[in-house]
């Protein structure tokens, strides 16, 4: 018996290093298999898109927001992992029930490293998971000697449209637009606030416009009413996961976040 603590700081108790895991976030998945551990991977989310086979070889189990807890169930995980803003706290008492459940929570670069070393220690994948954290630390190096002499430019990072919803303060997100020398315009809002785009020039008139490619799929028509309200904004659509999957995404992130910038001073 092996008494584990989750990143909520929940006690969990494991009879046995696990060999049938559930992921119901998307980004983990990725990260599980890049953690050597498809194989033990049984259930996943529709929305778990990387690997793309895994769509063909896994049992999906429903969405991030509504889950089939008897597919889960039927699977006989002795794992089941989830995280604090993909998954509702409300799944708990029904994944426990069936399960050890395990809560990530990650809102910045180093939560999602201590994450790693926290999986590689549960299942078995020490090697693999400090092998994953020290490239991470190595492009981490890189990338800040890459932005340090960019300039800051002010930023609004839309998800959502009619609601309009940004992402604030206390994100993953936000810990990526701070790592560009992006200026978050709606730092001082918590989470992912609805706003008025029509007082977006009050509320920081921003330089760049960044709308996500998920969880909202922003057209042209978006891009035009948001720019109708500001001074001089460049839009940009902005590849969702590359700013808010944390695990091993992050190694993607720092080549593409390069390629953003390059073709941002192209607009400046």
């Amino acid at each position: 018996m092996k008494i584990i603590k989750d990143q909520l700081g929940r006690e969990i108790n494991l009879k046995i290093t696990p060999k049938r895991i559930v992921s119901l976030v998307p980004s983990q998945t990725e990260l599980l298999c890049d953690l050597a551990l498809e194989n033990e991977l049984v259930g996943i989310t529709k929305f778990c898109v990387h690997p793309y086979h895994l769509k063909s070889t896994k049992t999906i189990v429903g969405g991030t927001k509504k889950v089939d807890f008897e597919k889960i169930k039927a699977l006989n995980p002795d794992f089941i992992l989830c995280n604090k803003e993909e998954n509702s706290y409300a799944f708990l008492p029904e994944l426990e029930k069936i399960a050890p459940t395990y809560f990530s929570d990650v809102n910045t670069i180093q939560n999602s490293v201590d994450l790693i070393l926290r999986l590689g220690s549960i299942f078995n994948r020490r090697t693999e998971a400090d092998n994953l954290a020290h490239k991470i630390e190595f492009k981490l190096n890189d990338f800040n000697q890459f932005i340090k002499d960019k300039p800051t430019r002010k930023v609004a990072y839309f998800i959502w449209a009619k609601p309009w919803m940004v992402a604030g303060n206390n994100t993953y997100i936000n810990e990526m637009l701070q790592l560009n020398k992006f200026e978050n315009i709606y730092d001082t809002m918590s989470r992912y606030p609805k706003i008025e785009i029509n007082k977006i020039r009050h509320e920081g008139d921003p330089d760049v416009i960044i709308l996500s490619s998920e969880p909202f799929s922003f057209k042209d028509e978006h891009a035009l009413e948001i720019g109708t309200y500001t001074n001089r904004s460049i839009t940009v659509f902005g590849d969702g996961e590359m700013f808010s999957w944390f695990g091993s995404r992050i190694l993607l992130a720092f080549d593409y976040f390069k390629k953003l910038h390059k073709k941002l001073e192209s607009h400046f």
